[in-house]
């Protein structure tokens, strides 16, 4: 398998920040979401709320490279070809994911810093990136919180079409991301 992109297929280094990206962000809301059965102010409660600080801006800072290897390489392409409402949809997709890794570990970084807290990054703590405002973080936490459930609507809705593409139109929009070719 190629490293790079080619006309018929993702290359290795798509194949798996394509991946990569993904299991981030199961672990980002896994600890979001586990980190609630556990007791306020206690170590494992902490730690799962630093690790979803730490994977988030994870994310944030591999978008980048994931985005410069979408725009700068040859997207393979779909054969059969899709309807030209699947290749809208799909971009409309594609672009709302990609404002949602960026955007959505931008709006913790706000509110962590609105709040005056330390912004764990693999033990380094981030600057802020405003002073603090604690009202501006409360507004900023609470949109955070509400896109991060669409997110899960996003995902689901990426995932569901590949399926769809792979099982009801037999073409070969899943097999040109799955490793294993």
């Amino acid at each position: 398998m190629s490293l790079v992109n080619t006309p018929v297929r993702y290359g290795s280094l798509s194949i798996a920040m394509h991946w990569l990206m993904f299991f981030l962000l199961v672990a980002v809301y896994a600890c979001m979401e586990l980190h609630e059965s556990f007791p306020k102010g206690s170590a494992m409660r902490v730690g799962l709320k630093n690790w979803h600080f730490t994977l988030g801006l994870t994310v944030f800072f591999l978008v980048w490279l994931r985005l410069a290897l979408r725009l700068f390489q040859v997207t393979p392409a779909i054969q059969p070809r899709p309807a030209k409402w699947q290749d809208i949809a799909a971009k409309l997709v594609h672009i709302a994911l990609y404002v949602f890794m960026i955007g959505m570990p931008i709006g913790g970084w706000l509110v962590l810093s609105g709040e005056a807290k330390p912004i764990p990054f693999y033990g380094i703590d981030l600057p802020a990136l405003i002073a603090k405002n604690k009202d501006l973080a409360e507004n900023v936490e609470d949109i955070h919180k509400t896109v991060g459930e669409i997110g899960y609507y996003l995902i689901a809705v990426h995932t569901l079409a590949a399926l769809f593409h792979h099982y009801y139109q037999k073409d070969n929009t899943l097999k040109r991301m799955l490793p294993w070719g």
